[in-house]
């Protein structure tokens, strides 16, 4: 009789910190967009109309969001600017997700090649008593997980 699988909980979803090779961007409050797509062509083989073959072109790499509360640090707004003004600088970007108690990684993905391509400033009211939240967008060429 085989042996039973042992169980391990889920990882939690918000324990995260970002960095740029020694940069420490941060924790952020939210981390949305990781994903990859695989476009494929379709083509019937000549005597087998009923069969419909796929075969894998393009690999697309969506953008990534990034949210995060307003401090005084102008890492992200600096090196947005940079590219606002033609003066692009791709760095390779780690997500990492970290243990239930925040301390200890246990997965991160890595952006390769990665530039900010859009930035969202606060939104401000008066009457809100909310934290002001930022939001920047990284475009990237390719992406890597390790574990």
């Amino acid at each position: 009789m085989p042996e039973a699988a042992r169980w391990t909980d889920p990882y939690g979803a918000f324990n995260f910190k970002i960095s740029a090779g020694d940069q420490l961007f941060g924790h952020f409050t939210e981390c949305s967009g990781i994903s990859i797509d695989v476009a494929t062509v379709e083509y019937r083989e000549g005597g087998q109309a009923s069969v419909v073959h796929q075969v894998p072109t393009i690999t697309t790499y969506h953008d990534i969001t990034l949210r995060y509360g307003l401090t005084e640090s102008t890492q992200l707004w600096t090196w947005f600017l940079a590219t606002a003004q033609g003066r692009v600088d791709r760095r390779n970007v780690s997500i990492v997700l970290l243990d239930a108690a925040g301390s200890a990684p246990v997965l991160q993905w890595d952006l390769i090649g990665a530039f900010p391509k859009r930035w969202v400033g606060p939104e401000l009211r008066a009457t809100a008593r909310a934290v002001a939240v930022e939001e920047i967008v990284l475009a990237y060429e390719s992406l890597g997980r390790a574990e």
